[in-house]
């Protein structure tokens, strides 16, 4: 079953700087924050909607939730907590900063029913942090999931793809100190330089450059493969879809079907390391949500391997699980 969640945003609160490449009223085209009566009201609606509502979170997103008013963080676990358990949610999703979580925090958390955290890790390169505004260090992020480790919550982490000062040598080492700290879950965020922003300054100056969107897909895809073969189950990739986001974007590696078109990009990837000098065709056989992407955004897979002489094919198979794709007998998680 798929993982799904029943979401509250509050932007901006508990945040104790104001990170470069952040805009979250348009991130979440949300600026009111959500009160008592608000969560009360969705979630006794959703419990009437929703198909599983055993794997199911009320998540609070967009803030930094253990570092808001501890007043009206308590009122907003308060309104949740009679919606999780025995025929409600499976329990309590939060997103905080990796400098915003003790003991005292997490005996709290625990106690109000929150089963998930995730932290805004961004990035594991200290230099990329500063550079960003961040406000806190690698070493933060690695102090702060182990805790949460040692509590027993599900560990969440959230990285970007592009920000300033970054380079491919940055990625490659978020990427390397991520799966060191094995979380359970990731979510892959490649840069938006939103109006408003610190990061749009700097690229409207020109001291701030971007990959090519083509190498931010790359990397995204280099990370997932990574991400899948340790076994961290990825929830995102991308912003959501949005038109405050396509409003307010100055630059960077926005696209609405971007999770898409990097799995696409993971598809190219394995079907290329497979390929033989003799190969003239390849079939390839998918997962009912693995077609398209198998294919390719705009057909850009069975293009790519057309230019290189090859005709690839594409095989709906029922068998298979709907994120796995099969060349010959052998299976692969696609995302």
């Amino acid at each position: 079953m798929s993982h799904s969640n029943i979401s509250f945003f509050v932007p901006h609160l508990g945040c104790p700087c104001s990170c470069a490449f952040c805009n979250q009223r348009t991130i979440t085209s949300s600026s009111e924050a959500p009160h008592k009566e608000d969560v009360e009201r969705v979630c006794t609606q959703a419990l009437g909607e929703v198909n599983n509502p055993s794997d199911t979170e009320i998540a609070f997103f967009g803030g930094s939730f253990t570092a808001i008013e501890r007043e009206y963080m308590l009122e907003l676990l308060n309104a949740a907590q009679p919606f999780i358990g025995a025929g409600g949610f499976k329990g309590i999703r939060i997103s905080t900063r990796p400098d915003c979580i003790d003991d005292e925090i997490l005996r709290l958390l625990k106690e109000y029913g929150v089963t998930s955290i995730e932290l805004g890790a961004q990035s594991m390169v200290d230099e990329v942090l500063d550079a960003n505004d961040r406000g806190h260090t690698a070493k933060d992020v690695i102090t702060a999931s182990e805790l949460i480790k040692s509590y027993g919550f599900e560990l969440g982490l959230q990285v970007m793809v592009g920000l300033y000062r970054s380079s491919e040598a940055c990625e490659k080492k978020t990427l390397d100190e991520v799966l060191k700290i094995h979380p359970d879950t990731i979510r892959i965020y490649p840069v938006c330089v939103l109006k408003g922003t610190r990061l749009a300054e700097l690229y409207e100056s020109g001291e701030y450059k971007l990959f090519s969107f083509e190498r931010a897909v790359e990397i995204c895809a280099e990370m997932v493969r990574a991400f899948l073969d340790n076994d961290i189950r990825i929830l995102r990739i991308g912003l959501h879809a949005s038109k405050d986001v396509e409003k307010n974007l100055v630059a960077g590696f926005y696209h609405p079907a971007l999770g898409e078109i990097v799995k696409s990009a993971v598809v190219r990837d394995i079907i290329d390391k497979r390929l033989e000098s003799c190969d003239t065709e390849i079939t390839v056989y998918a997962g009912k949500s693995m077609v398209s992407a198998a294919v390719g955004h705009k057909q850009s897979n069975k293009l790519y391997f057309c230019k290189k002489g090859i005709q690839l094919e594409i095989k709906s198979d029922t068998s298979l699980l709907p994120n796995e794709i099969r060349i010959k007998r052998d299976v692969y998680k696609c995302i």
